[in-house]
């Protein structure tokens, strides 16, 4: 079964995971323990794949993910 990478995720919280990282309550690579402590165990299944990568990996996909979803909004 292929995963969806980050499209189930809504554009709140990709949001709230890029905060917890810009205020380093979520450090990287992170593990399911921290995600649960940084209040985003909801987020688990679905994120998984994001916890391996270092900081600035995370926080510049998660930017251009949040951008392109701004964007495609903006243009309905």
């Amino acid at each position: 079964m292929r995963k969806a990478g980050l499209t189930h995720l809504s554009l709140q919280d990709l949001k709230n995971l890029l905060a917890r990282v810009h205020d380093g309550s979520l450090p990287c690579p992170f593990t399911i323990k921290e995600l649960t402590d940084a209040g985003l165990a909801y987020l688990q299944d679905r994120v998984d794949f994001l916890g391996g990568l270092d900081e600035r990996a995370v926080r510049a996909v998660l930017v251009a993910v949040i951008a392109e979803r701004q964007r495609s909004a903006s243009r309905s």
